[in-house]
């Protein structure tokens, strides 16, 4: 990639990222509000705005974090594979939109149930109370992911290690290549 190009991958993934980790804490939110509200209007009102969030702002917010992730880490020297806290980061990406598209079902569930009726303090409480609990883990997810992002801890994966080992390689036989074609006094011959 252009290091223009690879700017914008960048500026693509850390928006999309953030985005996601900013929507998942307003999820957060909503889901702790409709669950200690008294008020049946406000607890109505938080499980559609919840499901509103995670259909148009949480899951495309998701899937473009995962796809430029992938197009920015294979646009640089750190690659896709080559070190673990990318790989790491990458599976927990994956594993994060998986589970956020499983759980939209029971997100659309209390989000359709509150559009039906008024939801009171008893209704699908332990569907609510999932749902919160699963909002702060995603939060903690994603802030594990970003704070690999921004520490990369050291450690090339084997297959990063054999990559180096022929870049290096590669290097030295063109080094070597190019004495072979030199004198003494650094003329070519």
């Amino acid at each position: 990639m252009t290091p223009r190009l690879r700017k914008v991958a960048l500026t693509a993934h850390v928006l999309s990222s953030v985005g996601w980790f900013g929507g998942v804490a307003a999820f957060l939110a909503l889901a702790v509000a409709g669950l200690a509200s008294p008020d049946a209007q406000v607890v109505r009102a938080a499980y559609l705005a919840m499901g509103l969030i995670g259909w148009f702002v949480l899951v495309p917010l998701a899937l473009a974090s995962l796809f430029t992730g992938v197009v920015s880490s294979l646009g640089t020297t750190w690659g896709l594979f080559r070190y673990y806290w990318v790989l790491i980061k990458l599976l927990i990406t994956v594993l994060a939109t998986v589970v956020l598209l499983v759980h939209m079902g029971p997100i659309s569930g209390v989000a359709d149930a509150a559009a039906g009726t008024t939801l009171s303090g008893a209704n699908l409480r332990g569907l609510r109370i999932q749902v919160a609990v699963q909002a702060g883990a995603a939060l903690l997810v994603l802030l594990v992911a970003t704070a690999l992002s921004i520490y990369k801890p050291r450690g090339m994966t084997r297959y990063g290690q054999r990559k180096q080992r022929r870049v290096l390689q590669l290097a030295t036989d063109a080094d070597q290549a190019m004495q072979k074609h030199h004198n003494p006094k650094g003329r070519i011959q």
